[in-house]
């Protein structure tokens, strides 16, 4: 077993948790189809989580090179898939009876969600810069979208359509990056 196979394990169990409490959700949306009240914001976050947990996974092949691993760069990058579960996690009510109003359990939600997803954004940017050795210039995506979910976090933007045209330019966004660097050849290992 190589130190890229074995290190990356413990990750993809983690990215596993993550898609598992996603799909598990939705499961439990479709089970009690007549008590949810479906919001779409919402459920496009839900693609956007798991379409970002599916992306580190695929990402996550890039490491295959690394030769030598230590302990604190490992922790670090395991740090991105946990709060990716933690996001997962918190997209779908815990232990709910009687109807659900998506809608009223996003917005009683949106700051934690929003404060995690800006850590995620904090640590894409500290992994491209020193670990991966971008520049800061190329991380002007990144810096948006963490200066984007500070200001809804902290300026407590309820905006009803803040929060629709934010999350749909994210994800549209998230998608066209996302395929175009999609593509790992696997053929060159």
């Amino acid at each position: 077993m190589t130190p890229f196979e074995y290190i990356t394990v413990l990750i993809s169990i983690v990215l596993g948790l993550g898609i598992t409490q996603i799909v598990t959700g939705v499961a439990d949306i479709i089970h009690q189809w007549n008590r949810v009240k479906l919001y779409w914001p919402h459920l496009l976050w839900i693609v956007l989580v798991f379409f970002l947990q599916v992306q580190e996974w695929w990402w996550l092949y890039e490491l295959r090179n690394n030769t030598s691993w230590e302990l604190s760069v490992f922790l670090f990058i395991l740090l991105y898939p946990i709060d990716l579960f933690i996001l997962a996690r918190i997209l779908f009510p815990y232990g709910y009876e009687g109807e659900v109003d998506m809608k009223q359990f996003y917005f009683d939600n949106y700051r934690k969600f929003f404060l995690l997803f800006a850590i995620l954004a904090l640590l894409a940017i500290l992994d491209d810069v020193f670990i991966q050795e971008y520049t800061l210039g190329d991380e002007a995506l990144q810096l948006v979208l963490l200066l984007t979910s500070l200001v809804i976090t902290f300026a407590r933007i309820r905006n009803e359509w803040v929060h629709k045209i934010l999350v749909s330019i994210i994800l549209i966004t998230m998608i066209i990056i996302g395929l175009s660097g999609f593509y790992v050849d696997l053929k060159s290992t």
